[in-house]
Formats: C-alpha cells, structure tokens, sequence
C-alpha cells in the first residue's frame, strides 16, 4: 500500500532523490522492492517542496501513475529544493477521490503521507472521526483513511504537539479502535522528519553530502537525511526501522523510540 520517500539536506534536484536512483521511488511505483501489501502503487503521486526563505510549501499531485506524467519528469529536473516530501498511492478504495487522496496532504508548513490501510473503514474509524470538532471533520481532505488520519494528526499539530507526538498518538489511536491497520506515517515541516512504521516497512540514510563543485571547501559538506518506505539505492549505509517505531529527526540525529500500543 503506497511508497513514501522524505528528505532533508543540501539543495539539489528533485530527480536527484525521485527518478535518478536505480531503486527510485518513480521505479517503485511499479516495481517496489519490500512492499508488504499490494504490488503497483498506480492510483495517483505526488510530490511537495520548500523553496528558499518560504516555510509553506508547494505542491503537484496527479491522479494517475507518476510513471506517465511527463509534466513530472520535467518538474524534477529543475526544480531544486533543501527538503521534500513525496508518494505514489495504491488506494485503499480504488478510485476514490482521485487527484484530492493522493498524498502528500498539506496545511501551512507541513507536508504528510500515510503508506498503509484501516483496517474495516470506515466503520472501524468512525469513533475517531466522531470525536474530532465538525468543523475539522467537514474539512476532510478527501473521503479516505488516510485523510481521516492527517486530520487527526493535524488536530494534534494546531493544538501545539511536536511532530513526533502528532504522528505517534493517532497511531496509537488508530490502532486501538482498529487492529492489524497498517499506519506507516511520514511527515516533514521542512526542517525535520518525523515518521513510524506500523505494518510495512519503513528505512533511513544519514550521510554527509560533499560539494559538487570542486572549487568549494571540503568544509562546506552537509549531513543528508533521507526517510523511505525502502532504500533507493543499494547503499550499505541504509538503515532498517524495527516495526511499531516512531523515528525522528533532531538536527543531523536519527532518534528511534518503540510505540506501543494503547490498552482498549
């Protein structure tokens, strides 16, 4: 169910992180590598970046296959960003809410995806949709789980939690009301990470990037974190998150912390 890829480091291409590697998240789309649940990712993509002094960020987002955009392969080369946040979407529901359900889903600064399904929705989930305020639940993104849990992830956000905490709790949540969902989260606000793996898998690279041009100071390298449903190359530096984990970054650090579950 979908793969996601976040990344935080020296400015480069968006193709650099996204269609360039041999394992790339456009190849994944339909030749995925470690996915547990399904095996194309074709029911839409999407990708979101932060521009120079600009904490909000933009966004492209189409509901068919990444892999037959050639609108995306251009905005890729060019497009040149210090952190983004990408998806391809094997729906839950197939056809459901097209080009509105793919991630990433966006409101100011953040950008968020769900890889992964609730189990028995909406039935399952209808608890925890009932208990957020009308005016948040009217303003669903989309009709899907995934769009019901960014929202429970944003009601934590607006209300003052960490990155971290806005993700972990509603997995918790979620996982309670319905067991054996897959709530792999990933979420960026363009300045760290915050992602957990519940049910599929879930891989980080930390490394130092050193300049490309030759001319510039070998100081001037930069620590690059990137986290993905799988790694998109074969680089031994890759780095496996156990299940039910809540990974975080705090500035160039990885920090893994197990989740448990919420007693029903």
């Amino acid at each position: 169910m979908c793969r996601h890829i976040a990344f935080l480091g020296p400015e480069a291409p968006l193709a650099r992180l996204l269609s360039e590697p041999e394992h790339s998240l456009v190849r994944q789309s339909w030749e995925p590598r470690r996915q547990r649940h399904g095996t194309v990712n074709a029911d839409g993509f999407g990708v979101g970046w932060y521009a120079e002094g600009d904490p909000v960020p933009a966004r492209y987002r189409r509901a068919g296959p990444i892999w037959g955009d050639l609108n995306f392969a251009d905005l890729a080369r060019v497009v040149r960003t210090r952190a983004a946040l990408a998806a391809v979407r094997d729906a839950t529901v197939f056809g459901a809410d097209g080009e509105a359900a793919a991630a990433p889903f966006t409101s100011g600064p953040w950008l968020f995806s769900h890889n992964g399904a609730v189990r028995g929705w909406p039935e399952a989930a209808a608890p925890l949709a009932a208990a957020l305020p009308p005016e948040e639940l009217l303003s669903l993104a989309a009709g899907t789980d995934s769009a019901l849990i960014w929202a429970l992830v944003l009601h934590r956000l607006h209300r003052g939690d960490d990155l971290g905490t806005a993700l972990a709790e509603p997995v918790r949540e979620v996982a309670a009301a319905s067991p054996d969902s897959r709530l792999n989260l990933l979420m960026t606000d363009g300045t760290g990470i915050a992602a957990t793996a519940w049910g599929d898998s879930l891989w980080y690279l930390a490394d130092t990037v050193h300049p490309a041009d030759t001319a510039r100071p070998a100081d001037t390298a930069a620590q690059r974190i990137v986290v993905a449903s799988e790694p998109y190359d074969d680089d031994p530096r890759w780095c496996e998150v156990p299940d039910r984990t809540l990974l975080t970054t705090h500035g160039t650090r990885v920090v893994l912390t197990p989740l448990k579950e919420t007693s029903q």
